[in-house]
């Protein structure tokens, strides 16, 4: 039974995904229906589904750093876009390697793809150069996204309250409720989830390397590989180390 992979932040959106797949593909096994980028990434890692269903755009990690990242934790998945910028996406799949989908997505539409994803599945035919490729084209063409970045945030120290410069943060962490807000002086709680952290904080410098770690690019020292491919990020101002998870790491492979 081929399984697959659906990202897609808007909740209902997903379910129309899902609901549309269920009828047009009865033998298909849904692993994991992700709201965000992060998530998507860890369940394709995870799972190695042959096929997976990526939003362009989605908090944390965009659908296309998804794809990119997954060639490396799964190279053989295939990739289904979805995208709303009709203009700016279809010349970039002419290659193949990979299909779109139009929001909203047309069951004609998606039963076409389902073909095309069979018949790649069945040949194991998955070309990773052209699909890094055509995320890099992607990336050149679709427009900015108008966004208000976090500058500062609000954190109570025991019965203090502060604000701090998002700059000075060295990394935000999940903690049930909260979110811990660590700078070279010491940590702070926030109530905001990790999740709309990454709607608002600048995704040039924040990056997320664990489903509840952000870190500030800008604060890191040193980030090492270990044999089982694990990472670890050694900081500027802070004495502790953080964990990478696998899936991330491909996204430290520049640096």
């Amino acid at each position: 039974m081929p399984r697959c992979v659906v990202a897609e932040d808007e909740a209902l959106l997903r379910d129309e995904l899902l609901a549309l797949l269920r009828d047009a593909w009865p033998g298909l096994e849904v692993v994991a229906a992700c709201e965000d980028g992060g998530s998507a990434l860890e369940a394709i890692a995870a799972h190695k589904p042959d096929v997976a269903f990526l939003d362009i755009r989605m908090p944390g990690l965009t659908g296309l750093e998804v794809a990119a990242a997954a060639l490396e934790s799964s190279p053989a998945t295939q990739v289904v876009f979805v995208t709303a910028y009709n203009q700016y996406a279809i010349d970039a799949f002419e290659r193949g390697a990979v299909d779109y989908l139009l929001k909203p997505v047309q069951r004609d539409r998606l039963e076409a793809t389902i073909r095309r994803v069979k018949a790649r599945i069945a040949s194991g035919d998955q070309d990773a150069g052209a699909l890094a490729a055509i995320v890099e084209q992607l990336r050149a063409r679709l427009p900015g996204e108008a966004r208000g970045t976090l500058q500062w945030v609000t954190a109570s120290v025991g019965k203090d309250t502060r604000l701090i410069l998002v700059e000075d943060v060295a990394y935000f962490k999940a903690d049930d409720k909260y979110t811990v807000v660590m700078t070279a002086e010491g940590e702070a709680l926030i109530r905001k989830p990790i999740r709309d952290l990454l709607d608002v904080l600048d995704p040039a410098i924040f990056r997320q390397i664990h489903r509840s770690t952000i870190v500030n690019m800008r604060a890191i020292a040193s980030v090492a590989r270990d044999d089982s491919g694990r990472g670890t990020i050694r900081l500027k101002t802070r004495p502790e180390t953080l964990a990478v998870s696998i899936p991330y790491m491909a996204l430290f492979r520049n640096m």
